[in-house]
């Protein structure tokens, strides 16, 4: 009886993984269909992510040796407003590729001075990363969540890096 309860369990496990990475996967349902539209660069600009944001040395593409990088960040102005919204991300972000940018990642900005909550915002399950002023962008003080729902990300889906991710194939 209990060999065969320990193979049924045995059995079963691979089931139970591939249910947690299903249940995973779904956190990110909403995003993905909603940005699809956007692995078409055009498209993105139409839509009004038209801001391609320098950090203060002018690069547009934005890198960390030893961390990877994060890539082209197609801000949208008009979505900066103090929400949060899962499908409706404030940035777009973009990798080099053969002359092309390919839609990687999306990021979801909150300033600071605009949000009113009383904890740091939260999305997918996580706390957004706090970026202090002065940063590498000359901005205010911001909260900042990257999810690379377009490309895997090695060290996490909602890590800000991705060693995966690489400013020299423009």
């Amino acid at each position: 009886m209990r060999k065969r309860t320990l193979m049924l369990t045995l059995l079963a496990l691979p089931l139970l993984a591939l249910g947690g990475i299903a249940a995973a996967g779904g956190a990110f349902d909403g995003a993905r269909p909603a940005t699809a539209k956007f692995r078409d660069f055009d498209t993105a600009l139409a839509s009004g992510y038209t801001l391609r944001l320098p950090d203060l040395i002018g690069a547009t593409c934005i890198a960390q040796p030893g961390h990877g990088a994060m890539g082209v960040h197609m801000v949208n102005t008009n979505l900066l407003d103090g929400t949060i919204e899962a499908t409706e991300p404030e940035v777009l972000v973009y990798e080099p590729k053969h002359e092309r940018l390919r839609l990687v990642a999306v990021e979801y900005v909150v300033f600071e001075a605009a949000w009113h909550g009383s904890a740091p915002p939260a999305l997918f399950g996580r706390e957004f990363d706090y970026v202090a002023a002065p940063n590498r962008y000359g901005l205010p003080a911001f909260y900042a969540l990257h999810a690379w729902i377009w490309k895997s990300n090695p060290t996490g889906t909602l890590e800000a890096w991705n060693p995966r991710v690489s400013c020299d194939g423009g």
